[in-house]
């Protein structure tokens, strides 16, 4: 097995899947969230990342569900099935949009990477809002196992592994 996993890269068991971080900064364990609703798994199991950039890509192949007209969160389903919500800072749907920008919409099948929403990160920190960012797996009970990556982190790096 170790001359396929050497040829042919990172080997995943087939009911594994990674989701990848969907912007830069610092991977935190979500109890770390200031937010009782994420800090406490209310919604699911997940992970946060303080950010220092200012985009959120797509952490994998999927569909987008909701993306919300204020544009600071959006919520998709990957194509191995995870429901994923990516939600930009504490409280900040009281900016009712100010200081984000939309690049995807709902029923859009988008690809890892690809570009979901910008903000400006600065901005909403000046208005006295946390941008740390939750990425929580609504159907985490759906999963045997949810290893969560922490450290430093850029767009694509491993961030989430799921087993079914």
């Amino acid at each position: 097995m170790s001359f396929f996993k050497n040829l042919f890269g990172k080997h995943t068991d087939n009911n594994a899947s990674v989701l990848a971080a969907p912007l830069a900064g610092e991977a935190v364990a979500i109890s770390q969230v200031n937010d009782p609703t994420f800090s406490e798994e209310i919604l699911g199991k997940g992970v946060a990342i303080k950010p220092t950039g200012n985009q959120i890509m797509a952490p994998c192949d999927g569909t987008v569900e909701m993306m919300f007209d204020t544009g600071h969160a959006v919520s998709m389903t990957s194509s191995q099935g995870a429901e994923i919500l990516i939600h930009v800072g504490l409280e900040t749907v009281s900016l009712k949009g100010k200081h984000y920008q939309v690049h995807a919409g709902n029923g859009d099948k988008v690809t890892k990477g690809q570009l979901l929403i910008t903000f400006d990160r600065e901005a909403i920190a000046a208005e006295g809002f946390d941008t740390i960012t939750p990425i929580v797996i609504c159907n985490s009970d759906q999963f045997s196992n949810i290893t969560i990556h922490t450290g430093t982190v850029n767009p694509g790096d491993d961030l989430i592994t799921l087993t079914k």
